[in-house]
């Protein structure tokens, strides 16, 4: 089974692929959808949007895993964190992949062991877990931790 994993963000959406065959995963591939500030952000969105369906039709995944949104002491950057993920959900569900939706907390407990573990530890276990893999930044990491958690919980 192949799963994109996505981390939603206007400025910056991160995107990781794996491959799960049984318990074993392996990475494909991973990277970072970036905007440009100072366009408008319908079309930062429309972006956002051509980008993830070259993915899907690039990668043909049969699932897509995205994180929730975290409440965010700005609520302008909660809006367009928010506005961001329905693009990425929209996208995904109309390319025709079954989408799962995880919390950063799970996420984490579920690559790490602990909710409460932060950003290096998890990418220390990301480059364990699927080792050779070349990180595009900490956006995609966290794209590639979200698909792991989903063929964790796939049942």
């Amino acid at each position: 089974m192949i799963i994109l994993g996505l981390d939603p963000g206007l400025g910056t959406t991160g995107w990781g692929v794996i491959l799960t065959e049984g318990n074993r995963l392996s990475h494909v591939a991973n990277g970072q959808i970036k905007t440009d500030p100072k366009m408008a952000l319908a079309s930062r969105l429309l972006q956002l949007d051509l980008e993830l369906a070259d993915l899907i039709k690039e990668f043909k995944p049969d699932a897509a895993a995205v994180e929730e949104v975290f409440v965010n002491a700005n609520p302008q950057s909660t809006l367009k964190l928010g506005q961001a993920r329905g693009v990425v959900l929209l996208g995904a569900s109309r390319g025709g992949v079954e989408v799962g939706e995880y919390a950063a907390r799970a996420v984490k407990k579920s690559v790490v062991g602990v909710g409460k573990a932060d950003k290096d530890q998890v990418q220390a276990m990301i480059r364990i877990l699927l080792p050779g893999a070349e990180i595009a930044g900490a956006d995609a990491a966290d794209a590639l931790a979200v698909a792991i958690t989903h063929a964790h919980h796939r049942g």
